[in-house]
């Protein structure tokens, strides 16, 4: 059992900064997950951690040994890829056993752990086969075996599912946490599935343009977004986001900051006393109101509602399966909401509809994207 630490970590190319004072801390056994859009440096963490990627700054230690200076064959990981990298002219077993026959490992060694593996990932009725011979879902088994075989310190995954159709990623991403709780490998995982990294993950750092964001448990993540990036991000659909100004009238208001929007009494809301001293601060600034689908509520027009009320427009209805979702326009800003079809309240296409938010389901960000702690 191993620990991972990235301390400060900076990888230049030329004048692109591929990952800026990048930090990490994984604990031994843990199942980490980096998450974030392409192009955003999560495959560039795990080629610095591997030795395959030379670093600008910062440092890696892998059992607390500094890695820096160490050839990626000493490091002592071991890599999934999205493409499985199986040699085709080899059956499954001897790919499996690849990396411990060029370690010249005795020949009794790894007919005993190859056996060991396949029965583990059940992939020990296919031994004998071809990589052609063999499903996608069964050469990513035979791809992690042949990681697995080698008993490593570190386990590190790049995208390993992309390749497969939905069905066998849910199934995969299953397997793949069963079996490293099973072999208790320090993991790190990375991918741009928000769904893998929410099943998966035992924490989940998201990224983007080299940084890391916030790192907490997929559920905190969820629920208390550290900025509006990371809310947007995570959800499906994701949150929703409205623009208003915070104006001081004698109370505080907010005003949608939405110059399309019909200036009468719709566009200007008196902030309640619970949420009003978290917001004395900030007269005057913009803020961004965010608010999961889920919890946007279609209410009557004479609705006796504990909460923001909002009026706007139904644009569409999306019917999809055992879910509904609906957007609402107002002016320029939109917002969708799930299950609509569920409630006692049917939203009509092109007709008014009246919406609720309760207080404690709101987000509030700042104009330049961070969180507003709200006190309720």
């Amino acid at each position: 059992m191993t620990t991972l630490s990235i301390r400060n970590l900076t990888k230049k190319y030329g004048h692109l900064t591929a990952l800026e004072d990048f930090s990490l801390e994984i604990s031994s056994g843990e199942f980490m997950v980096l998450l974030g859009p392409s192009g955003c440096g999560k495959t560039t963490v795990l080629r610095c951690i591997a030795g395959l990627t030379d670093i600008t700054g910062g440092e890696i230690y892998i059992g607390g040994e500094l890695m820096n200076k160490i050839p990626p064959k000493d490091r002592d990981v071991a890599m999934v890829f999205q493409n499985y990298s199986l040699y085709p002219h080899m059956n499954v077993y001897n790919n499996v056993a690849f990396p411990l026959k060029m370690r010249k490992v005795h020949k009794d060694k790894i007919n005993e752990s190859v056996h060991r593996i396949a029965r583990l990932l059940n992939i020990d009725n296919l031994l004998e086969r071809k990589p052609k011979e063999i499903s996608g879902g069964q050469m990513q088994r035979v791809a992690l075996g042949r990681a697995l075989v080698r008993e490593p310190k570190i386990f590190l995954m790049d995208e390993p599912l992309s390749n497969l159709d939905a069905k066998l990623r849910t199934e995969m991403r299953v397997e793949i946490k069963k079996i490293q709780e099973k072999v208790g490998i320090t993991t790190l995982y990375i991918t741009h599935d928000q769904a893998e990294a929410m099943s998966m993950a035992d924490n989940v750092g998201i990224m983007d343009s080299g940084k890391l964001l916030q790192l907490d448990s997929p559920q905190k993540v969820y629920t208390e977004p550290a900025n509006r990036f990371v809310a947007s991000f995570i959800g499906v659909p994701p949150m929703n986001f409205i623009k208003f100004k915070i104006i001081k009238e004698g109370s505080l208001f907010l005003k949608l900051d939405d110059n399309s929007y019909q200036q009468d009494k719709r566009s200007i809301i008196k902030i309640p006393d619970t949420l009003a001293e978290n917001l004395e601060n900030i007269t005057g600034d913009t803020i961004y109101l965010g608010i999961r689908p889920k919890d946007i509520i279609l209410l009557k027009d004479d609705a006796d509602f504990d909460g923001l009320i909002l009026k706007g427009e139904t644009a569409y209805v999306e019917l999809l399966g055992d879910d509904s979702i609906a957007e609402v326009r107002l002016g320029d800003s939109s917002l969708k909401i799930s299950n609509v079809t569920s409630g006692s309240v049917i939203p009509i296409v092109r007709k008014e509809a009246t919406i609720g938010i309760k207080y404690d389901r709101i987000r509030l960000f700042t104009n330049s994207g961070e969180s507003i702690h709200i006190k309720l």
